[in-house]
C-alpha cells in the first residue's frame, strides 16, 4: 500500500509462499496476495513484491502471454508491483538452499544476464508512477571472494546492469533500480565494508568512465546514474545478526550519499545471556534448509559461524557467557519468543527515523521461514501471519509519526 505523505509503500515479500517455478508463483500470486490484499488493503490498490527465481524468467521471457496474463491479473486486482526478489536465483523451497543460495554469484554471465532480464519484464509489466527494485545477492559468498580477479569480475558485471538500466529508462522511460543487499558471511556484510565498496568501486572515477563506455553516455549522465540505479537493501535482520546499530547504519549511508532504496523490515533470534536452558530451546531452530548465520558476542570479542549448529557446538564444546544474534527470520509482530528474545527494536529504531525523515520508497517485510518455523510461532493460516506482520509496521509508523506531531 502507498502509505501516503512521502512515506512509501509498504508490502510483503512473496518469497515466503511457493515460487521456484513461474506455475508455482503464479499460483501463490492468485491463492494468496488477492486475500491478504482483502484483509490489509481492501479499497486502494497495494504493492507486490514479486519472487522471480531464474525459471520464472525464462519462461516469461519465452511466452508473451504469461506477461499478459500478469499485467491483467495485476489490473483486475488493483495490484502493482514495485518490487522483485531476484536475490534466489535457483531453487528456495522444499530443498536444503544453505550457501547454494548465493549462486551463481556476480562473477558470472548467469547472474548479470538474468538481472537484466528482470529489468526489461518489469519495464514491459508495470505501469504505475513508482520505480521498481531489483533486490539482489551481496556479490558474492565472502569465502570465494579471495583474489583480485574475482572481485574485479563482479565489478565489471554491476557496471553492465547500470549501464543497461540507464539504456532502458532511455528507450522505455521506466527506471528500474538494482539494490544490493549486505548479508551476514557475504562480500558485502556490514554497512562499513558496504560503504567502502560503494566509494571505492562504484562512486570512484575509474567506475564511472567504464560504464560511460559500456553505456555510451557522458561523465556527466554517468556520476548522477550511479545513485539513480544503484543502491541497498538495508534489511534489518542482517545488520542486527552483526550487532550493528541499526541508527548508525543509516547514518553511515546517508553520509555517504548511499540511498536505501528497499527499507527490509525482518527480525532475528536474539540472545542475551547463552545457558544450557536456551541452547535445549534453540535446537528447534536448527536443521532447517536455509543458513542460520550467527554472530557471538563473548568479552568484546566477536566471533562468527556460518550455522547456529556450529555456534551450539561451539558453545557445548566450551560453555560460558555470550550473546548471540541468529539469522533465522521470526514474525515482526513477536517481541518475546520465551527463552530469548528477536531483534524487533532495530525495526522499530528504522520506522523511528523513518517517521522524521522518510528514508526510501520501497518497505517491505522479510519473513521466508514460514515453511521452518517452530509450531508454536505460526499464528493462524499463511494470510493470517502475513496480515499481522503488515499491521503491525503500519502502526508503528503511524504511532511514531504521531509522537512526532
Amino acid at each position: 500500500m502507498d502509505l501516503g505523505n512521502g512515506y512509501g509503500h509498504l508490502t510483503y515479500s512473496t518469497l515466503v509462499h511457493p515460487g521456484d517455478t513461474w506455475p508455482e508463483m503464479k499460483n501463490s500470486l492468485v491463492t494468496y496476495v488477492p486475500e491478504v490484499k482483502k484483509r490489509f488493503n481492501p479499497d486502494a490498490p497495494m504493492g507486490v513484491s514479486l519472487r522471480l527465481a531464474n525459471a520464472s524468467v525464462e519462461e516469461l521471457l519465452a511466452k508473451p502471454e504469461e506477461r499478459t496474463w500478469l499485467k491483467k491479473f495485476l489490473e483486475d486486482n488493483n495490484l502493482y508491483i514495485f518490487t522483485v526478489n531476484a536475490f534466489p536465483y535457483g531453487p528456495f523451497k522444499g530443498e536444503i538452499v544453505k550457501e547454494r543460495v548465493y549462486e551463481p554469484d556476480w562473477t558470472t554471465e548467469a547472474r548479470t544476464k538474468y538481472t537484466m532480464h528482470i529489468a526489461d519484464i518489469l519495464a514491459e509489466v508495470t505501469n504505475q508512477p513508482v520505480e521498481p527494485t531489483i533486490q539482489t545477492a551481496p556479490l558474492a559468498y565472502r569465502p570465494k571472494a579471495n583474489t583480485p580477479e574475482f572481485l574485479a569480475n563482479f565489478n565489471e558485471n554491476i557496471y553492465r546492469v547500470i549501464a543497461h538500466l540507464m539504456n532502458l529508462e532511455k528507450k522505455t522511460g521506466r527506471r528500474i533500480k538494482l539494490a544490493v543487499e549486505p548479508e551476514p558471511y557475504c562480500f558485502l556484510e556490514t554497512i562499513p565494508e558496504t560503504v567502502q565498496w560503494f566509494n571505492e568501486k562504484i562512486y570512484s572515477l575509474a567506475a564511472a568512465e567504464r560504464i560511460a563506455k559500456l553505456s555510451g553516455e557522458p561523465l556527466s549522465e554517468v556520476f548522477g546514474a550511479t545513485r539513480r540505479y544503484l543502491g541497498v537493501v538495508l534489511d534489518i535482520c542482517h545488520q542486527s545478526v552483526a550487532f550493528e546499530s541499526i541508527a548508525d547504519d543509516i547514518d553511515q549511508l546517508s553520509q555517504a550519499g548511499i540511498p536505501i532504496f528497499k527499507l527490509q523490515e525482518a527480525a532475528a533470534l536474539r540472545v542475551d545471556q547463552v545457558d544450557a536452558e536456551i541452547v535445549t530451546e534453540l535446537k528447534k531452530y536448527t536443521g532447517t534448509i536455509y543458513l542460520s548465520q550467527t554472530t557471538e558476542l563473548r568479552n568484546g570479542v566477536i566471533t562468527r559461524y556460518l550455522n547456529l549448529e556450529d555456534a551450539i557446538a561451539a558453545w557445548e564444546s566450551d560453555p560460558g557467557p555470550r550473546e548471540w544474534r541468529t539469522h533465522f527470520h521470526v514474525p515482526v509482530f513477536l517481541q518475546d519468543l520465551g527463552p530469548f528474545q528477536t531483534t524487533r527494536s532495530g525495526i522499530d529504531d528504522a520506522l523511528r527515523i523513518h517517521a522524521r525523515t522518510p528514508l526510501s520508497t520501497h518497505l517491505e517485510i522479510e519473513t521466508y521461514t514460514w515453511d521452518v518455523l517452530p509450531e508454536h510461532l505460526k499464528t493462524g493460516d499463511i494470510t493470517e501471519y502475513v496480515v499481522r506482520e503488515l499491521e503491525y509496521v503500519r502502526d508503528e509508523l503511524h504511532r511514531q509519526i504521531a509522537a512526532i506531531k
